[in-house]
């Protein structure tokens, strides 16, 4: 599966504590091996953000993408006031 780091997430990414950089990694780590894992609580988002998908990092903080059969694309990061 491919993988791709839109460009707002990329800035959003860089902004945050070195931490939660690298718990999104072990998160993703998981995610490649078992999108339905538990501890990422995936769900698709309603209304005008579906079908946007978001997967729990940590904390308060959450990651949202765009599935295909063979690409993920991550939209954004951040935490869940600045997300919604």
């Amino acid at each position: 599966m491919e993988i791709e780091f839109r460009k707002e997430f990329k800035k959003q990414y860089q902004k945050l504590p070195k931490k939660v950089q690298l718990k999104f990694t072990q998160r993703l780590e998981i995610f490649l091996e078992n999108p339905h894992h538990p501890l990422l609580n995936l769900h698709t988002l309603t209304g005008a953000d579906y079908p946007i998908e978001t997967i729990n990092i940590g904390g308060d903080y959450r990651a949202q993408f765009l599935r295909t059969k063979t690409q993920v694309s991550f939209l954004r990061i951040g935490t869940h006031s600045k997300l919604y």
